[in-house]
């Protein structure tokens, strides 16, 4: 699914919108920092690090989120399950050195 991830820029404090793949799991959304493979994190990657708490759009709805890192073994578990969904996130991971990082967000609220 389609989902507006909106940050927090680290540097500007500032909302940034960005477009991205979404999964579900659970109750809870997937998002992927690949950046189609480069060898560097996209910024919404850092924002994320920064500012933890996003808001997220989807389906013409849009709630409050909190993400964390996905590490270990939880890692592994969603990288499963985003790459069964696309494919294409291997190539991407073929194609960098870098562990491509992904997001869990948990609702905590909605608009």
């Amino acid at each position: 699914m389609e989902v507006t991830l909106t940050t927090t820029g680290r540097n500007t404090g500032r909302a940034h919108e960005v477009v991205l793949n979404g999964f579900a799991d659970g109750g809870r959304l997937v998002v992927v920092g690949s950046y189609g493979g480069r060898d560097y994190d996209p910024d919404w990657v850092s924002n994320l690090r920064r500012a933890p708490e996003v808001e997220v759009g989807r389906g013409g709805k849009t709630g409050r989120y909190l993400a964390h890192e996905a590490e270990g073994a939880e890692r592994a578990r969603l990288w499963q399950l985003v790459t069964a969904a696309f494919p294409l996130y291997e190539t991407y991971q073929q194609r960098t050195k870098r562990l491509i990082p992904l997001f869990s967000l948990e609702p905590i609220g909605t608009d």
